[in-house]
C-alpha cells in the first residue's frame, strides 16, 4: 500500500497538471434576474435587445419565440449586427411540426450557423454590445427562447450588465462555436 501511495505521489509531480477552470472574473456591473413562469423573462430579454446599439450574438438550443425573433429582426433593421448560432437538430427537425424561428431570422438577412459538432448545443445566451465596456450585457440561464419557457416551465435568466471581462469570455466562446458551426441555408 505504501508503494502505491509513493507511486501516486511521484506521478503527481511528473505528470502535467490537468486542465483547470478559468480564472475567476471580477464581479462588476449589475445583475437582473427573472424566474418563470412568475416573472416576465421574455420581456426582460426583449427590452435588452431593444437597447442594443452595435451587436447581438445569440446562441440557442431551441428558438420558437416569435416575439424575440421579431425583436432581433427589428434590431437588424435599425442597424444592429445580429448573428445566431443554433442547435442543428432543433433548428431543422420536421419543418411541418417545428415552430423554429430560425428560417424567419435567416430570411430577414440575419446570418445563422448551425452547431453540428455536439450531441446537443445547449447554450442559451444573448450577448449584447459585448465589445463595449459599459453597455455590454450577457444574458444566460436555463431559459430556452420559447413560449413554454415563459408560460409553462420553471426557468431562469440572468442579465449581467457592465462586466467587460465576462462579456469578453462569453464572446470568445461564442466565436469558438461559430468557427465550428455550419452555415444555415434556407430550404
Amino acid at each position: 500500500m505504501r508503494t502505491l501511495a509513493g507511486l501516486c505521489a511521484i506521478l503527481l509531480c511528473v505528470l502535467p497538471p490537468a486542465a483547470s477552470a478559468r480564472e475567476p472574473l471580477p464581479a462588476t456591473g449589475t445583475m437582473e434576474v427573472a424566474f418563470t413562469p412568475w416573472d416576465d423573462a421574455e420581456g426582460a430579454i426583449i427590452r435588452a435587445v431593444q437597447g442594443a446599439r452595435h451587436t447581438i450574438y445569440v446562441q440557442a438550443y431551441l428558438f420558437t419565440s416569435r416575439a424575440l425573433a421579431k425583436a432581433l429582426i427589428e434590431a437588424k433593421l435599425r442597424g444592429v449586427k445580429v448573428e445566431v448560432l443554433a442547435d442543428s437538430e432543433m433548428a431543422t427537425k420536421d419543418p411541418n411540426n417545428n415552430r423554429s424561428q430560425i428560417p424567419q431570422l435567416a430570411a430577414a438577412g440575419i446570418p445563422v450557423r448551425l452547431e453540428t459538432r455536439y450531441a446537443i448545443a445547449h447554450n442559451k445566451i444573448l450577448l449584447i454590445d459585448a465589445e463595449a465596456d459599459a453597455s455590454s450585457a450577457v444574458i444566460t440561464g436555463s431559459y430556452n427562447f420559447t413560449f413554454s419557457a415563459q408560460a409553462r416551465n420553471a426557468e431562469n435568466i440572468l442579465i449581467l450588465r457592465g462586466n467587460p471581462a465576462l462579456a469578453k469570455a462569453y464572446l470568445e466562446n461564442w466565436w469558438r462555436h461559430h468557427a465550428e458551426a455550419q452555415e444555415y441555408r434556407l430550404q
